[in-house]
C-alpha cells in the first residue's frame, strides 16, 4: 500500500465520525416549530339599515318658554313617552308619532302654569344606514291653568341604532303659542330639546 493510499484511509476514518456528528446536528437544526397564529378580530356588529315598522320610547329633557312681553316665562323639565311608525324609502324615510310629555312649568308668579304638553307628528328624513337625520312639524296642546292651547311647531331629531330594536338620539322643536289665556297678543314661544330612547318593531 502506498503512502498516500495510507494517508488517505487515515483522514477518511478520522473525519467519518465528525461528519456524523455535524449531519447529526443538522438534523437538530432542521426541525422548524409552527408558527403561531393570532386569531382573527371578531367582526365588528352590523345592523341593518332599514327604519321601516313601528317604535315607543320614553324621552327626558327640559323646555324654556318665553313671551314678547316679557309678562310670562318659564323653564323646567320634562318626561314622557313617544310612539310612531316609520316607512324607509330606501334613502329617504318618512312617518308619524305621537308623543306626551308631563311638565310642572311655572309661566309667572303663578299667573299660569304648563302641567302636560301633546303633540301630533310628521317626519322626513334621510336614511344614513345606522342614523336617521329628519326634519318634523305638527300641531301641539298644552294643558295649562288658564285653560288648553293649540300651537304648530318645527324642528329636527337624529336617531342612532344601538342594535337592530334599540335606538337612542335627540330632538328639538320650537312652538308658538298665540293669544295664550284668550289675551290677544300674549304669545309664548317655546323651546324644548328632548333625549329619547326607544325600541323598534
Amino acid at each position: 500500500m502506498t503512502r498516500f493510499t495510507k494517508l488517505a484511509a487515515a483522514a477518511f476514518i478520522a473525519t467519518t465520525p465528525l461528519a456524523g456528528a455535524a449531519f447529526a446536528g443538522n438534523l437538530d437544526d432542521a426541525i422548524v416549530e409552527a408558527p403561531v397564529i393570532a386569531p382573527a378580530p371578531a367582526p365588528a356588529p352590523v345592523y341593518s339599515s332599514d327604519w321601516t315598522g313601528f317604535y315607543s320610547g320614553l324621552q327626558f329633557g327640559y323646555a324654556d318658554i318665553d313671551s314678547a312681553t316679557g309678562a310670562l316665562g318659564g323653564n323646567n323639565e320634562l318626561f314622557g313617552l313617544h310612539a310612531g311608525y316609520d316607512y324607509d324609502f330606501g334613502s329617504y324615510v318618512i312617518g308619524a308619532e305621537f308623543d306626551y310629555d308631563q311638565a310642572d312649568i311655572d309661566l309667572g308668579g303663578g299667573a299660569a302654569n304648563i302641567d302636560t304638553i301633546a303633540r301630533l307628528k310628521f317626519k322626513a328624513g334621510y336614511d344614513f344606514g345606522g342614523a336617521l337625520l329628519y326634519a318634523t312639524a305638527g300641531a301641539a296642546r298644552a294643558d295649562t291653568s288658564v285653560g288648553n292651547e293649540t300651537a304648530p311647531f318645527i324642528g329636527v331629531g337624529l336617531n342612532y341604532k344601538v342594535t337592530d330594536s334599540f335606538t337612542v338620539g335627540g330632538e328639538l322643536l320650537e312652538h308658538r303659542f298665540d293669544d295664550v289665556a284668550g289675551v290677544a297678543g300674549n304669545d309664548l314661544d317655546a323651546t324644548t330639546f328632548t333625549i329619547r330612547g326607544g325600541f323598534r318593531f
